[in-house]
């Protein structure tokens, strides 16, 4: 027993490892696309600052001319070397002012002027400081540029044309400087963003993979389903349900091994009870010979009876192995086997009518005449368990006030018969409608297996029918349809021409 759980052991250990490598791979991937995101942000924010910033210098170069030429704005001669000294303050070349369409030239310095660029602070254009930045880092130093400010209260405008350089260098520093704050501001954003999502994400989703991993070592064990941690977010809700889930299959699957247990019981003992069934067959045949009109009307019902149990325990190992044999279709009398049903749970007439045993009322609403292509013996086993369920249905119903009831009806439209099995006890629950013909999972009363249910859809699609449970009125309601065989015109025509 220790080398199975051994393997066991390594092979937890290997899935463990493999969601590990998972979780690595993924933490390094969310830790990139934290980064990637961050740095698309910094840049969305880092253009426009380095324009907003060398548009705040320029407008301080601008207020600065204002100054200038206030202070000269009644001096009628100014000498070179003051307009030198002014000039060199501001780092101009000229400087005048603007008032409507005459323009005063305040200073300007004796070499010719070459200007290289344009730039209108009273511009209506947002974008026009991102373009002329981006021109102005891209075009290097030396550059001369015309800044035309915005107008005064006063309608007058500075003009100043100056040389570019200083701005340039003070901008790219302070560029030089936003990156390396961005960058700080980049790191530990990323790791903050990182660690909060691996504590929110990553930890709980390896938890997960853990919990599966160990549960399918040992699907069977209940200390291997995963204990919720209680989280009031999806992830605790994925907890519950995979919880929910493991629960669920580790019950099915020791449900399971309890009915192969009891399959093998079964197979033990099928010999023994096929031999018990023969010999009361023997005593039946013996029985037919007794001159007794009540003896001469129910034992052909006994042989009939003893010889669908001896086939249907004949059936028991070929079920477990290969599932229900293909049917043997025969046009059957309906109504006559619907009457062998009620018979084999104890139909009797009454001065109330028809009942079976637990004072069940049953009727049969069909034609006398109506004939089904089936197999006579799954459909009687169809048709019984359909009628054993609903009386069993009963058994819950003590007050003698109930109505209880069991109809079986039948018609049929073209090539298929519909049968329709309806009681009025006290229905289906709901939560038993989502597996109510899967094996195991679709038992709606307490104890059952579901595999009564699941046995008829089985035989029904057997024969190309279908099987379904209908809301019409109180109680439940199943509806079964059994179409007629499909004639091969094939074979058809072959008899034809042989014949011919």
């Amino acid at each position: 027993m220790s080398e199975p759980t051994s393997d066991a052991d390594r092979e937890t250990t290997r899935s463990a490892a493999g969601s590990a490598g998972r979780d690595v791979r993924l933490s390094t991937k969310l830790i990139t696309l934290t980064a990637l995101f961050v740095l698309a942000a910094e840049i969305l924010v880092f253009v426009p600052s380095i324009a907003h910033f060398r548009l705040n210098r320029l407008q301080e170069m601008t207020q600065r001319g204002e100054l200038v030429a206030l202070s000269l704005e009644n001096t009628p001669d100014v000498g070179r070397a003051l307009q030198d000294r002014l000039l060199a303050s501001l780092d101009a070349r000229a400087i005048a002012v603007r008032s409507g369409k005459m323009r005063r030239l305040v200073a300007m310095v004796e070499q010719p002027i070459r200007i290289d660029a344009v730039t209108d602070l009273g511009s209506v254009d947002p974008l026009a400081p991102i373009t002329d930045v981006i021109a102005m880092l891209a075009a290097g130093d030396g550059r001369t540029l015309r800044l035309v400010g915005a107008p005064r209260g006063d309608g007058t405008t500075v003009d100043l044309v100056l040389s570019e350089t200083p701005t340039r260098q003070a901008t790219l520093s302070y560029a030089g400087r936003l990156l390396a704050t961005s960058a700080a501001v980049l790191i530990v954003a990323a790791v903050l963003i990182f660690f909060g999502l691996r504590r929110l994400f990553l930890e709980p989703l390896d938890r997960l993979s853990r919990a599966m991993a160990d549960f399918a070592a040992d699907p069977e064990n209940p200390a291997r389903i995963i204990r919720p941690s209680g989280r009031g977010d999806e992830m605790g809700a994925a907890e519950a349900r995979l919880a929910e889930l493991q629960t669920e299959l580790a019950g099915s699957l020791a449900q399971k091994k309890h009915l192969a247990d009891l399959g093998v019981a079964v197979s033990k003992i099928n010999h023994d009870l096929r031999n018990m069934l023969a010999s009361a067959q023997l005593i039946t045949d013996r029985l037919s010979a007794v001159p007794d009109g009540t003896v001469q009307r129910f034992v052909p019902k006994l042989v009939a009876t003893l010889d669908r149990a001896i086939g249907y325990s004949r059936a028991v190992l070929d079920y477990g192995k290969t599932g229900e044999a293909p049917p043997e279709r025969r046009l059957i009398a309906l109504r006559r086997l619907v009457e062998d049903v009620g018979d084999m749970l104890g139909r009797r007439e009454t001065a109330e009518g028809c009942r079976l045993d637990g004072d069940i009322g049953f009727e049969i609403d069909m034609a006398p005449s109506l004939e089904v292509d089936a197999d006579p013996d799954q459909l009687f086993r169809v048709l019984l368990n359909l009628v054993r369920n609903a009386t069993q249905a009963f058994e819950a119903d003590t007050d003698p006030a109930l109505v209880r009831r069991i109809t079986i009806a039948a018609a049929r439209s073209g090539a298929v018969v519909t049968i329709r099995v309806a009681d009025t006890g006290p229905g289906v629950p709901t939560k038993a409608r989502e597996n109510l013909f899967r094996p195991f999972q679709g038992g709606f009363r307490r104890g059952g297996t579901g595999l009564g249910l699941a046995i008829c859809a089985e035989l029904v699609r057997a024969h190309g029918g279908s099987i379904e449970l209908i809301d019409r009125g109180p109680g439940a309601t199943f509806e079964v349809t059994i179409p007629d065989r499909v004639i091969d015109l094939t074979l058809v025509d072959r008899k034809r021409s042989s014949r011919g």
